[in-house]
């Protein structure tokens, strides 16, 4: 067996030739990036057919990092996985409140979730404000609420939380919500994906 020893980033690239190869759908090119840099994360083609845009998501997304936005993720995992050089570069920064001591103790002393909390902390925040939401189900459902309620607007909702319990519900009122979004069907998703997402669209600036 030949093996070809390739730097870094002629792996990548390399990544991205397999991955343009095989893929059967011709998307949106701005979605297409955002569809790419998924597949090249978890080597899984189904996300070709279940990631959704609602319209002209890309598009607001980029304008709002340009604008110097606050990524607000639902878990450190997703945190550390998103590109801080390029957030830096563009006056962005990303925070993640599920760690917080004060997010805890709230969280205990109402019989809720951390996530709840977070999301409601972030609700506060005054300046554009993105959402990447790859792990708690219960982080989506609780934003959702407080966009109906119009508590917050946010600029874009990277909604994408993996499991079995109230994932797909959570999704389902994400894409009825009033707000740019890009999701996934089904049960797939994770910290991972929600990550990837951010960072092709960082990728894009």
């Amino acid at each position: 067996m030949d093996i070809e020893y390739l730097k870094p980033d002629d792996i990548e690239k390399r990544s991205m030739e397999i991955i343009e190869m095989e893929m059967r759908t011709n998307p949106p090119k701005k979605n297409k990036e955002v569809i790419k840099r998924v597949i090249h994360a978890t080597a899984d083609f189904d996300y070709e057919h279940n990631i959704l845009f609602s319209d002209g998501a890309v598009e607001e997304a980029l304008k709002t990092l340009k604008e110097g936005a606050v990524i607000v993720t639902d878990t450190n995992m997703a945190l550390a996985g998103i590109n801080k050089k390029i957030l830096t570069k563009h006056g962005c920064e990303a925070v993640c409140y599920m760690a917080d001591p004060e997010i805890a103790e709230q969280a205990k002393l109402r019989g809720v979730t951390r996530a709840i909390v977070s999301m409601e902390k972030a609700a506060k925040l005054k300046r554009p404000t993105i959402f990447v939401i790859g792990n708690a189900p219960t982080a989506l459902i609780r934003l959702n609420e407080l966009i109906e309620s119009k508590e917050v607007a946010p600029r874009l909702v990277i909604g994408i939380p993996v499991g079995f319990v109230n994932v797909v519900e959570s999704k389902e009122m994400l894409i009825r919500a009033e707000v740019p979004y890009i999701t996934s069907t089904g049960r797939k998703g994770g910290s991972t994906v929600a990550a990837a997402v951010c960072n092709a669209l960082l990728y894009m600036l």
